[in-house]
């Protein structure tokens, strides 16, 4: 039996800390900073919020009958170690080069952020111009803006990066939940002229979850998908802490 959940050292899911990359299947990753922000900060302390709340999960998923613990390896793999605080161009290197070792050692990553920027450099450590990924997205945002205030690495940029350094499908990806004041024309616009699946609030209301889902596994098939969750995909009502809160969300 496991000690009681206010004790020990918090973990992802209260999974075991890895000291080493061996003998690991999925690697819980937190990558502390919100450099890439434009709006309010405060994302960095992301990681350490969700492992002391995630506590209070248990390994069994009683929708599925199933116990992931059970299935394979998953750890913890601490932080990525970020030496250059106010630096957000270093830290872009220092991000993908950890998810290189990562992928190296065979391991699939779960990451907490951080503020969205993080979502370039894992993409070009996971993924190649030769293997690119396709992408599950759901978000207010479609993070495809171009530069920024003289910056190309925003949490509004990094899957028109990816896209760029061709590590990313835009034909196989579908963004989900789309709305705001906050978007604009120049990222719906790249998004879809380069075939990216949008689907705007209305749409996602209008077609129901089930069929959402049914659409995304249409885009993206079978091959190798990349997740990411953004929580402004939700309504601030239920979660309002967000750098970029958008009414009208998804509950």
């Amino acid at each position: 039996m496991k000690e009681p959940r206010y004790t020990e050292i918090a973990t992802f899911m209260r999974a075991p800390l890895a000291a080493t990359l061996e003998n690991v299947d999925i690697g819980l990753i937190g990558v502390p900073t919100d450099l890439g922000v434009t709006n309010r900060p405060g994302a960095r302390h992301g990681p350490r919020e969700i492992r002391n709340s995630s506590s209070l999960m248990r390994g069994f998923n009683l929708g599925l009958g199933v116990n992931p613990y059970e299935l394979c390896r998953i750890a913890d793999l601490g932080d990525v170690r970020l030496s250059h605080r106010y630096d957000l161009e270093k830290q872009v290197e220092e991000i993908e080069a950890f998810y290189r070792k990562v992928k190296a050692a065979g391991i699939l990553p779960v990451s907490a952020g951080g503020d969205h920027s993080i979502t370039y450099p894992i993409f070009r450590a996971i993924a190649s111009p030769s293997a690119p990924v396709g992408m599950v997205h759901i978000d207010a945002h479609t993070d495809t803006w171009g530069e920024f205030f003289g910056s190309k690495f925003t949490h509004g940029a990094p899957f028109r990066l990816a896209v760029e350094a061709r590590v990313l499908d835009p034909r196989r990806t579908i963004q989900i939940g789309i709305r705001g004041g906050q978007n604009f024309m120049d990222g719906i616009e790249f998004s879809r002229s380069h075939g990216m699946r949008v689907v705007f609030i209305e749409e996602f209301a209008e077609l129901g979850v089930e069929r959402v889902i049914e659409e995304a596994r249409r885009v993206v098939g079978d091959g190798p998908t990349y997740i990411s969750f953004d929580v402004d995909g939700l309504d601030p009502v239920y979660a309002p802490g967000t750098g970029t809160p958008e009414v009208g969300g998804i509950t």
